[in-house]
């Protein structure tokens, strides 16, 4: 079973330190959530009663476009669909995407007085992806955000919770220079810690970056948001071709946001399919017009993620600071993954060759399942090729482990009692192989346990 590494005290002690914020408010989980095309209310109605269902507070809609009917409409779809359902949203302004962020605050002045428009301290919460290296021809990036939007949107009476994703502002981190450098912040986001660095070889994702944030941020008295992941799995034409590893990484996160308690959770992502690590639907629209994708991403479903996320987020929120803490809604919750191709596959016929970091992807068949609190005698067998390579002793709450020795052929996993009785079981619907003269897919599959 895997091991985590508990954070140091100092790291959690400071929670002290954070003074004059809405503790009601605080503990949220949010879904990232690409903006795509979409076919109508109805998908946007699915996506949003599927997150609720998980226990998702918002989505963080990351928008790229402000004018395109297609980007417009699907907005409008998803505040329809939260009005229904009585879920929120907020904006997450890509600034890779586009640089100026004047451009997306007709959007915002918009939409942030919606009735589901997500509010902490009962004002309308924005984040970004990037952003902090822009100054929009200011002095600073810092006096740039300030004037180009908290006095921007002042003029319109509006006072945004800003709590940007900065990764890109030049440290290691956030510390307690960012906060001195960049006071326009309320709180801060992290994208990138939530998988193993490009350097991290074949070791495990670390939260000391996690950490030394939210010791910075809560001196600072500002709020943390921890990122929470599965894998990173790129293969696009011209913008990237990589492969962070995915192995265990949810797992292993989930054990470092229970030890860390951070203040928000956002989970990367529901449905970003062309970086792979999507939890929920990927529209057939939102991916239209791009072939690389369509070619990693169609028949790979994830949402069995969800049937162990949404155990970890009702512990996240009940204060749980362990895995064992982790346990299911009934007599169990599942899931396995694995890549149906080997990493040692030369993919000969495909042009892109295969992603960097590949070296560092483990054969694997991976698995997270829930035990309730009184599990006796449970047995997690693992078959691959048709053969049993590991019969793994449960116990209360978050099973997870990486069994290595993927053999070619159907995946199999199943819960097993005492007497010999199938208390659950998921098979796959992909073989593995060895060799492809199509795309070098490091995709997951992700299997039910039902």
């Amino acid at each position: 079973m895997f091991s985590f590494r508990r954070a140091p005290l100092a790291a959690l002690a400071c929670a002290s330190c954070l003074v004059d914020l809405s503790a009601a408010e605080l503990k949220n989980v949010f879904a990232h959530y690409m903006v795509g095309g979409m076919s109508g209310v109805d998908q946007a109605r699915s996506d949003v009663q599927q997150a609720k269902a998980v226990g998702f507070d918002a989505f963080a809609l990351n928008v790229q476009n402000v004018v395109d009917p297609w980007s417009l409409d699907s907005i409008r779809w998803l505040f329809d669909a939260a009005l229904e359902n009585d879920f929120k949203l907020f904006f997450s302004f890509d600034m890779a995407v586009v640089t100026n962020v004047t451009t997306f605050l007709p959007l915002f002045k918009e939409y942030q007085a919606n009735e589901s428009y997500y509010h902490h301290k009962d004002l309308p919460f924005v984040s970004t992806f990037d952003g902090a290296a822009l100054n929009f021809g200011y002095e600073s990036a810092n006096a740039g955000w300030k004037a180009e939007l908290k006095d921007a949107l002042s003029n319109d009476g509006i006072t945004p919770f800003f709590i940007p994703d900065f990764d890109d502002w030049g440290g290691s981190g956030y510390t307690s220079d960012f906060f001195s450098s960049y006071d326009v912040v309320d709180g801060v986001f992290s994208w990138e810690t939530a998988w193993p660095t490009t350097d991290t070889g074949s070791g495990n994702v670390s939260a000391v970056v996690d950490e030394g944030s939210q010791r910075a941020a809560h001196a600072a008295s500002k709020p943390y948001m921890m990122p929470l992941s599965t894998l990173q799995f790129k293969h696009i034409t011209g913008s990237g071709n990589w492969y962070r590893r995915g192995e265990l990484n949810l797992a292993q996160r989930m054990a470092q946001v229970l030890a860390q308690q951070p203040d928000f959770v956002e989970v990367i992502t529901w449905n970003d399919a062309g970086e792979s690590h999507y939890i929920g639907n990927v529209w057939a629209d939102s991916i239209a017009s791009s072939p690389d994708i369509q070619a990693y991403a169609n028949g790979y479903d994830h949402s069995a993620w969800q049937d162990v996320i949404a155990p970890f987020i009702t512990a996240y929120k009940n204060g749980a600071t362990d895995v064992a803490a982790i346990t299911p809604f009934g007599a169990f919750a599942a899931a396995f993954w694995y890549r149906p191709l080997l990493a040692s596959a030369c993919c000969s016929g495909d042009g892109l060759g295969k992603p960097s970091g590949w070296e560092n992807a483990l054969d694997a068949v991976n698995f997270a399942v829930l035990l309730p609190e009184d599990t006796e005698g449970v047995t997690i067998k693992v078959y691959s090729g048709g053969n049993v390579i590991a019969s793994v002793p449960g116990v209360a709450g978050l099973n997870a482990q990486s069994v290595p020795g993927i053999q070619l052929g159907a995946q199999k996993v199943e819960l097993v009692k005492e007497d010999g009785t199938v208390l659950g079981a998921g098979s796959s619907t992909v073989d593995v192989v060895a060799e492809t003269d199509g795309t070098c897919n490091f995709n997951y599959q992700v299997v039910h346990v039902a």
